[in-house]
C-alpha cells in the first residue's frame, strides 16, 4: 500500500542546540541551519534528544523551534520536536510549533512513567485529537523504558495526522512488521540501521551524523532507492564507521556538538548532567573526522 508522511521521507537531520555560556546561542543555531540548507538538507527536527531536548526550558523550546522555523523560510521542512511525558505539555508545545509554522512534529513516547500500550495510544491519540500538524512517533525503549508496539501502531496508524513513525528498537523484525501492518513512511533512528531498514521497507532516517555528513547520508539512500546496491553498503561502511568511532565517544549529543564545534560552526558546549569529552577523547574526534574527510 502507499505510504503517508512521505515529506519525512530521507534524510533528517536530528538538529543540534548550541550553548554558549549556559545560554542557548541562536546566532550559532541559525548558522547550523544555513550550513545544512546550503548542503541541500530537505528536513530539520530541532529539540529532539540530540537537541538537549530535556533540558531546555520551556521558553527556550518554543524559541528554538521559531527560530529554526523562521530561518529556513520554507527552504526545508521543520519535524519539530514537541514530545513530552506529560500529554498537556505535549500538546501545548505542538499547538506552538503549528502557530508558529511548523511542517509536522516528532513525538516520543512518553518516558519515566512507562505507561501500557493503551496509554501510550490515548497519550498520542489526544495530542492528535486537538492539533492538525502531521505527527511522527518516536519509539525508542532504551532511552524511555516501553516498546510502542506494532499493534498499537496500527491502530494510531488510523489517524490521520499520524503519518509516520522513527523506529530505534533495533529490531528490524518490528520494522518489518510496521512496513507489512501500517501504511507510514518508517524511518530509522540509528544511523548504523539506516541501510538494513531500507531493505526491509523503512524510507529514510532522522539522522544524527547528518549533523557532519548531511550529504552523504542522502547520497545513500539515493543510491539504494536506485539499485545501486554496491554504492549504497560502500557509504554505510564510510558512515559506519565514522559513527562508531566518532559518535562512540561518549553519550549523544556530546560527540557530535564537540564536532561540531571543530567545524567552526558552534559550541561543543552541553548541559550538565551531560559532561564534554576529555582531551584523549577529543584527539580521538580529530582523527575521526580526519580519516571521514569531514570539514567545514
Amino acid at each position: 500500500m502507499a505510504t503517508k508522511g512521505r515529506l519525512f521521507a530521507g534524510c533528517t537531520v536530528a538538529l543540534a542546540t548550541p550553548f554558549r555560556d549556559g545560554q542557548v546561542d541562536y546566532d550559532a543555531l541559525k548558522r547550523l541551519v544555513e550550513w545544512q540548507i546550503a548542503r541541500g538538507t530537505a528536513v530539520l527536527s530541532p529539540c529532539g534528544t540530540t537537541g538537549e531536548s530535556p533540558t531546555l526550558s520551556h521558553e527556550e523550546h518554543e524559541k528554538v523551534i521559531a527560530v529554526v522555523v523562521e530561518t529556513t523560510a520554507g527552504r526545508a521542512k521543520v519535524l519539530a520536536g514537541t514530545g513530552s511525558n506529560a500529554t498537556s505539555e505535549a500538546i501545548s508545545l505542538t499547538k506552538f510549533a503549528q502557530r508558529v509554522g511548523a511542517d509536522g512534529t516528532l513525538q516520543v513516547t512518553p518516558y519515566y512513567n512507562r505507561p501500557t500500550q493503551e496509554g501510550m495510544y490515548a497519550h498520542f491519540a489526544r495530542i492528535a485529537e486537538v492539533c492538525d500538524l502531521p505527527m511522527m512517533l518516536y519509539n525508542i525503549p532504551s532511552r524511555c523504558g516501553r516498546n510502542l508496539e506494532p499493534e498499537t501502531v496500527a491502530r494510531l496508524a488510523e489517524l490521520p495526522q499520524v503519518v509516520a513513525i522513527k523506529e530505534a528498537s533495533g529490531s528490524l523484525d518490528q520494522v518489518s512488521e510496521l512496513v507489512r501492518s501500517t501504511n507510514l513512511t518508517v524511518v530509522s533512528g540509528d544511523d548504523s540501521l539506516t541501510l538494513p531498514m531500507l531493505a526491509v521497507g523503512g524510507e529514510g532516517v532522522v539522522s544524527v551524523v547528518a549533523n557532519l555528513a548531511p550529504q552523504r547520508v542522502q547520497a545513500m539512500i539515493d543510491a539504494f532507492q536506485q539499485g545501486q546496491l554496491a554504492e549504497a553498503r560502500a557509504i554505510h561502511q564510510e558512515l559506519f564507521t565514522l559513527s562508531r568511532n566518532l559518535l562512540g565517544l561518549s553519550v549523544n549529543p556530546v560527540p557530535v556538538k564537540a564536532a561540531l564545534e571543530e567545524l567552526g560552526l558552534c559550541s561543543s558546549e552541553v548541559r550538565l548532567p551531560l559532561t564534554g569529552l576529555t582531551p584523549p577523547q577529543r584527539d580521538q574526534l580529530r582523527k575521526a573526522l580526519a580519516e571521514a574527510r569531514i570539514q567545514a
